[in-house]
């Protein structure tokens, strides 16, 4: 069965150092997937060589056995890859809603015409805009701060609302990069559940990175352990916590 996600001995240097080196990862589409490591082991860079931020200088990149490895940003999110940063990157400004509906544009096909004279087109599709995003946001349990803006949300809800955002752009794939940063036990638990949810309600696959480890070993369904841009473990969350390397380089005693 050919992978969804293809990364095959990719690496990046900078300045001679090698943050990421020979990284390669398989994902069939469905999967969870947790990537796990000491700060600093290069788990960003991944995220950022996936996403087209940095150009892989060894191996390539395949989504759905398409070559994507010198891709610009934009291009590989048409092409089915969405992500969160891990710091929170919302237009703070704009309201919940329009957060959510900003990612649907790609998505939109009325004309600058069609908008200036309110033509049916446009008033349909401006319609089915504002339905999806309010059922985006109801799943995320924000419907009753669509109109809110969003810097004046808490940070939990803050989290939920860039998740939702990348969700509109219709991924194959979703790339969460510290999730459950800044948030408190319950909030934390409700994460887990959405994880969850938005896996199976919408057939997509996950790649999470997170210092959260009660999280990541009770959603993933396999982890990847990196240290200093190397894998030193791959396998199920009960493996990799048994994993004396793993012990010894992150999870500690």
């Amino acid at each position: 069965m050919e992978a969804l996600l293809e990364v095959s001995n990719i690496s990046v240097s900078f300045g001679g150092i090698k943050p990421v080196d020979q990284f390669e990862l398989h994902l069939q589409a469905g999967e969870l997937v947790g990537l796990i490591g000491p700060n600093g082991a290069g788990k960003t860079t991944i995220f950022n060589l996936l996403t087209g931020v940095y150009t892989p200088s060894e191996g390539y990149i395949k989504l759905d056995g398409k070559t994507i490895s010198n891709l610009k940003s934009y291009q590989i999110v048409q092409q089915g890859i969405a992500r969160t940063f891990q710091n929170i990157r919302l237009f703070k400004s704009m309201s919940v809603i329009e957060n959510v509906k900003v990612a649907f544009n790609n998505r939109l096909s009325y004309t600058l015409p069609d908008r200036l004279f309110n033509t049916p087109k446009y008033k349909a599709q401006e319609e089915w805009l504002h339905n999806e995003a309010m059922e985006l946001l109801k799943i995320f349990d924000l419907q009753d701060d669509a109109n809110e803006i969003s810097m004046n949300l808490p940070y939990g809800k803050q989290r939920k609302l860039e998740i939702a955002r990348a969700l509109a752009v219709n991924p194959k794939l979703l790339l969460l990069d510290e999730p459950a940063a800044g948030m408190n036990p319950q909030e934390t638990v409700e994460l887990m559940n959405t994880i969850k949810l938005i896996r199976d309600k919408f057939n997509i696959t996950i790649l999470l990175i997170e210092h959260d480890m009660q999280l990541v070993m009770s959603i993933c369904e396999r982890l990847v352990v990196i240290e200093y841009g190397k894998i030193i473990a791959k396998g199920t969350p009960d493996e990799i916590k048994h994993n004396e390397r793993v012990i010894a380089a992150y999870l500690g005693e």
